[in-house]
C-alpha cells in the first residue's frame, strides 16, 4: 500500500493494517504485558510500515503520567548545580525519563510558585538548595510530592540527599590549623542557605574545641564578583587565612589578591568548597573540599525513582567527603603582613622557604621570587612581587589580565640573540606580535643575603637551553624620605661569546623600545612626573634622571643613579617603567664584555608633585 505521511497516522489505521484493535495498539505501544507476543510482533511491525510515533501527549494522558521529572534550582551559573544537574539527566534518562529545570535566581520569594508551577507539569520534583524558610518549605511540601530535597533536610517523611557542609567546613578548619593558622575569616554565603548555617554552626563547634582559634565572620555571598568584593575587608581583618563559602568566592578572592600584590599562599592562604572543575586550574590552584557533585544527583534520582516506583526501597547514603589539598594553602607567615602600619625595628632580608623576603618584624615590604613555576611562555625569570609601601600599599603587579608575562620588577629583554626574555609574544617584522617557541628562562645558580643586601648570580639560558650570558644582580633597601628605599644593580657578561640585545623598535614597530628592569605597577589612575614636566608625552623616551608615579596617596619615585638610558613608559594600556638597553639600534656586547644597569625606587605612603619629586631625587 501506498506510504501515509507521518503527520497523518493515527493509531486507527495501525490497528487496521494489524488487525487488531485500538485498545490492543495503545496498550503494545506503552509496554504492558497483557498482550500475547505474536500480537505485538504483529502491531510493532504494521507500526515500523506506517512509520508510526504515538504522541507523548496522548501517552501521558492514557497513561496519567509525563515520564519527566522537574528539578528546580537557585542558580543555574553554578558549576555546583550544573554537575547535580548532570547527574539527574543521566540517571533518570536510563529510566526513560527526562528532566525540565527551573531556576529561581536565589529568589525566595518566588521559589514556591516555581516549584508549584513545575511540578504540574512533571511526575515529581527534585528542589536543590532551596532558599524557603523553614515554615514556607513544610507548607510547600506535601503540594509538590512525590519529592526529594538536596543540600536541605526536610521533614521525616520527605526523603533529603544532604552534603555535611558542617563536617565540610571543620575539615578545611583542622587543615589550616594543622599549618598552624589560627586566626581565619570565613566569607559566610547567603543567608537563607541552610548549608551556609550549617557551616557556621560548625565553626562555633571548633572554636569552642580548638584552643586559641579565632574566627572572623565576614558577609560576602556565593558568587566571583563577592569574593572579588571582599578583598579589602579580608585584609583589614589581619587573618592569615581565608575558609570560602564555594569555590566561586574563592575565585573572586584570589583573583583580586593577586591585583592588590598579597602573595597566596605565602602572605594569605585560601581554601574553597565543593572542588568544581575548574578548582584545579586556579591560580594558584584551590585547596578545597571536593563534594560528590555528579554522585548527589544520581542519588537524588534513586531516591524520587524509588518513591515513585517503590516507596519503600532501600537510602543508599550520601558519599564521602574528602580534602583536595592544593598550593592555596601553607603555613601560617612567618611575619604578618604589613598593612596601614609602618616598619618598625630593622630592615633586612630574609629566606622563607624558597623565596627571600625583605622587612622588618612589622611585616614584609619585598618579596624575591625565583620564578620556577612561571609557564615557559612567560619567559621563567627571577622577579620581586609584591613591592609595598610602609604602610602596606603595593605597587608592582604579576601576570595581570593585560598582560600575563609581566612579573612586578625584573630584568626582562624581548630579544637575546634571537631568545625572548620578555615572555608573550614576539614582535616579527611584517607579521606583527606573534607567539613563538623562543622563550628562554634566566636561572640562579645561588643567592648570598646579608642583612640590607642580596645577591644573586644568574645565568640566562636559550630556548634550547644553552647559555648566553651571566648576571650577578644585587639588590638592597633602606629607610629613607619618609618611605623606603630599593637599590637594584645588574650587570650582565658576555661569557659565551657575542650577544645582540634587541626590542620591537629595532625590529620596525615605532614606540616599543621596552627591555631592562621593568617595574610593573597596579592598573590605577597615575600621574606621571618627571624631570620634563608631567604627563606621558613629556617623559616617553627622554633621559630624565627620575619619574614618579602617583597613584592616589601613594608614589613610586623611580630613579637612574648611574648611566642614564631613555625611558620606555606605559600609562595607558597598562602602567609600567624601564630605562630601555637598547632604543632605536641593537646592543652588541662582544664576547666577555660587560653591560651595567641599575634604578633605584623610593617608595612613599603620601601623593607628591613635580616640585617635591625633583627635591627628593636630588637628595638621593
Amino acid at each position: 500500500m501506498g506510504r501515509t505521511p507521518k503527520d497523518s497516522i493515527t493509531i486507527a489505521d495501525v490497528a487496521r493494517l494489524a488487525e487488531v484493535s485500538r485498545a490492543t495498539v495503545s496498550r503494545v505501544m506503552n509496554g504492558r504485558l497483557s498482550v500475547a507476543p505474536e500480537i505485538v510482533a504483529r502491531v510493532r511491525a504494521a507500526a515500523d510500515q506506517l512509520n508510526y510515533r504515538p504522541s507523548d501527549l496522548a501517552r501521558s494522558l492514557s497513561l496519567g503520567r509525563t515520564n519527566m521529572v522537574a528539578l528546580v534550582v537557585p542558580d543555574l551559573g553554578n558549576p555546583l548545580f550544573q554537575q547535580i544537574l548532570r547527574g539527574i539527566t543521566n540517571a533518570s534518562a536510563a529510566a526513560g525519563y527526562r528532566v525540565l529545570v527551573a531556576e529561581t535566581d536565589e529568589d525566595p520569594a518566588a521559589e514556591a510558585a516555581i516549584a508549584i508551577e513545575a511540578r504540574r507539569r512533571c511526575d515529581a520534583l527534585i528542589m536543590v538548595s532551596p532558599r524557603l524558610d523553614e515554615e514556607a518549605l513544610l507548607e510547600l511540601l506535601p503540594q509538590v510530592q512525590p519529592v526529594v530535597l538536596v543540600n536541605r533536610q526536610g521533614p521525616a517523611d520527605v526523603s533529603s540527599v544532604v552534603v555535611d557542609y558542617g563536617r565540610a567546613v571543620r575539615i578545611v578548619v583542622d587543615h589550616l590549623v594543622g599549618l598552624g593558622h589560627r586566626r581565619l575569616a570565613f566569607l559566610a554565603g547567603p543567608a537563607a542557605s541552610a548549608s551556609n548555617t550549617l557551616r557556621l554552626r560548625a565553626l562555633e563547634v571548633a572554636e569552642r574545641e580548638i584552643p586559641g582559634l579565632d574566627l572572623v565572620r565576614l558577609e560576602c555571598g556565593r558568587s566571583i564578583e563577592d569574593g572579588y568584593a571582599a578583598v579589602e575587608r579580608v585584609l583589614e581583618s589581619h587573618v592569615t587565612a581565608v575558609v570560602a563559602f564555594n569555590d566561586l568566592v574563592a575565585f573572586g578572592l584570589l583573583a583580586r589578591l593577586n591585583e592588590v600584590g598579597v602573595a597566596v599562599p605565602a602572605d594569605l592562604s585560601v581554601t574553597g568548597m565543593d572542588d568544581i572543575g575548574l578548582a584545579r586550574f586556579a591560580v594558584p590552584s584551590l585547596t578545597t573540599v571536593r563534594v560528590p557533585q555528579k554522585d548527589l544527583g544520581e542519588l537524588a534520582w534513586r531516591r524520587l525513582h524509588a518513591s515513585i516506583a517503590a516507596p519503600n526501597g532501600d537510602a543508599d547514603d550520601v558519599p564521602e567527603l574528602r580534602l583536595a589539598v592544593r598550593a592555596s594553602t601553607g603555613p601560617v607567615p612567618q611575619q604578618p603582613r604589613l598593612r596601614g602600619g609602618t616598619a618598625r625595628g630593622r630592615l633586612a632580608w630574609q629566606q622563607q622557604g624558597d623565596i627571600f623576603a625583605f622587612g622588618s618584624d612589622s611585616g614584609m615590604l619585598a618579596r624575591y621570587e625565583f620564578g620556577r613555576r612561571m609557564p615557559q611562555v612567560h619567559a621563567p625569570r627571577p622577579y620581586l612581587h609584591p613591592v609595598r609601601t610602609l604602610g602596606g600599599h603595593p605597587l608592582t603587579e604579576v601576570s595581570p589580565v593585560d598582560h600575563r608575562h609581566h612579573y612586578g620588577v625584573s630584568l626582562a629583554v624581548p630579544v637575546v640573540n634571537g631568545t625572548s626574555h620578555w615572555g608573550g609574544r614576539t614582535y616579527v617584522r611584517g607579521q606583527g606580535p606573534t607567539l613563538l617557541t623562543n622563550h628562554g628562562q634566566q636561572r640562579s645558580r645561588g643567592v648570598t643575603a646579608t642583612e640590607h643586601e642580596l645577591i644573586d648570580d644568574i645565568t640566562w639560558y636559550d630556548e634550547q637551553g644553552r647559555p648566553q650570558l651571566v648576571e650577578r644582580r644585587r639588590l638592597a633597601g633602606e629607610l629613607a624620605a619618609g618611605g623606603w628605599r630599593l637599590d637594584w644593580q645588574s650587570v650582565l657578561t658576555a661569557r659565551y661569546g657575542s650577544v645582540q640585545l634587541e626590542n620591537p623598535t629595532t625590529a620596525g614597530r615605532e614606540g616599543a623600545a621596552y627591555g631592562g628592569i621593568f617595574w610593573r605597577l597596579p592598573v590605577a589612575e597615575t600621574t606621571l612626573l618627571s624631570a620634563d614636566g608631567e604627563g606621558l608625552d613629556a617623559a616617553f623616551g627622554s633621559t630624565s634622571p627620575w619619574l614618579a608615579f602617583v597613584q592616589g596617596d601613594v608614589t613610586v619615585l623611580l630613579m637612574q643613579p648611574d648611566d642614564v638610558r631613555r625611558w620606555f613608559l606605559r600609562t595607558d594600556s597598562y602602567v609600567g617603567a624601564c630605562p630601555a638597553l637598547a632604543w632605536d639600534s641593537p646592543l652588541t656586547l662582544q664576547p666577555n664584555q660587560e653591560v651595567a644597569l641599575s634604578l633605584t625606587a623610593l617608595l612613599l605612603d603620601r601623593p607628591v608633585d613635580l616640585a617635591e619629586a625633583e627635591s627628593l631625587a636630588d637628595q638621593l
